[in-house]
């Protein structure tokens, strides 16, 4: 193959299995959604971001026999693209009894520096244990059951808050957290963080610290007598059993819920979502989202046979975990090189800053995506827009086609386009 290519991916379907197909049951009553207008759309940037489903590989390549004689090797020429699917939902993970974890980052995922993802479920009453994160800030977006948040920032600040499908939170790098299942069921949530390291560098848990700590220290610190931690854990809990958690918990001595300024939960399913022929998208930054200075998020639905437009993010990596459905997901990444994968439910994709991508729903069914910027704005490049707003002579001497029908490239770009 010449180094001017477009690869498959290397592996094939594991079996992942697959997720709800609706992030937990019941959506939140939505208002009426608005049609996007070309005003609206630009301040999208183009729109929101991802998706693709399958678990084989497709390969496809620039030049064919019968075509000439291939491309000379080139010393210099770029690296082809690696892949940048990882089955998730396929690995074992970490396994407790009262809930799992499977985790990719740069370990799992080579190449994806800018973020790393965890698929967590936890079982009612689970503790994911009293922690933070230095290299990392964290946001979640809930799929199914209940879970209740604790916070608690280095102002001496803090916050409790239960959550439910849809919902997201966001917590600073250090912060300190923690998350429990609320029940009845299961439940089940994913984790993006703004770090690709931040598994391998950088999580402490307070079971981890206590356990390396010596007793008399340990009283001396919390002014209990040392026969108190006679029986804290032995190493680190990371999940673990717990009782299920009031509904009224309060994070204050005095009652309170919280005393936090800002607050770490953002509903975005409740939100009504930006309407496109194929599809929809629902966006939660900054701006919606104040705490959330350093990561955005994204929610995005593909009808059967629709397109997520080519475009591509000047200012964030992308990660994304497929909640339900098929589709091909295509990335470019200049000097000849582009790469296109299917993915499934369960899988987890990465996309990195300026790479142009388009996402194909190949299945029966509504592809759901769900996805993580690490910026806390969202910007976004459409090429349907950008040619919207090129002048046609310009843009038929570079593409090498009629003016004319360079004057039909001019139609209103959509973030989601749908079946032709």
């Amino acid at each position: 193959m010449s180094e001017r290519q477009s690869s498959g991916s290397a592996n094939s379907s594991t079996g992942a299995p697959a997720a709800a197909s609706a992030p937990g049951g019941q959506e939140p009553e939505l208002a009426s959604p608005t049609p996007l207008s070309r005003r609206d759309f630009a301040a999208l940037g183009g729109a929101a971001a991802l998706g693709a489903f399958i678990p084989r590989p497709i390969a496809r390549e620039t030049w064919r026999p019968g075509q000439g004689p291939p491309p000379a090797h080139d010393a210099d020429a770029p690296e082809p693209l690696p892949s940048f699917r990882y089955a998730l939902e396929a690995q074992t993970g970490r396994v407790y009894a009262a809930g799992t974890a499977k985790e990719s980052t740069v370990k799992q995922m080579p190449g994806a520096e800018g973020l790393a993802g965890v698929s967590m479920r936890l079982q009612p009453g689970a503790i994911r244990e009293l922690h933070w994160h230095a290299l990392a800030a964290e946001w979640a977006f809930v799929l199914t059951g209940r879970c209740q948040t604790t916070t608690f920032d280095p102002e001496g600040r803090s916050e409790v808050n239960d959550f439910g499908p849809g919902d997201v939170w966001y917590f600073p790098r250090g912060y300190a957290h923690s998350i429990q299942g609320l029940g009845p069921g299961e439940c089940h949530f994913v984790l993006i963080f703004d770090n690709g390291h931040f598994s391998e560098y950088g999580t402490f848990s307070v079971t981890d610290w206590t356990s390396l700590t010596p007793p008399h220290v340990l009283a001396q610190n919390f002014g209990l007598p040392e026969a108190t931690f006679a029986k804290i854990p032995k190493g680190e809990l990371y999940i673990g059993p717990g009782k299920v958690p009031a509904m009224d918990a309060t994070a204050r001595p005095d009652g309170s819920a919280h005393d936090a300024p800002q607050t770490h939960k953002f509903r975005l399913l409740a939100q009504a979502p930006r309407e496109s022929p194929g599809g929809t998208i629902r966006i939660v930054s900054s701006v919606e989202f104040p705490i959330s200075a350093g990561m955005t998020g994204a929610y995005l639905t593909i009808a059967p046979g629709g397109l997520r437009t080519m475009h591509w993010h000047p200012n964030a990596d992308e990660w994304q975990y497929y909640v339900a459905g098929r589709a091909r997901l295509t990335v470019f990444g200049s000097s000849g090189r582009a790469r296109t994968e299917e993915v499934s439910a369960g899988d987890a994709t990465y996309i990195p800053r300026g790479y142009g991508h388009h996402i194909e729903n190949v299945g029966a069914d509504e592809c759901q995506i769900v996805a993580g910027f690490n910026s806390g704005f969202y910007q976004e490049v459409g090429l349907t827009a950008w040619m919207h707003n090129v002048p046609p002579a310009l843009l038929a001497d570079n593409l090498g086609i009629d003016e004319e029908q360079a004057r039909h490239m001019e139609r209103a770009a959509v973030p989601i386009a749908a079946r032709s």
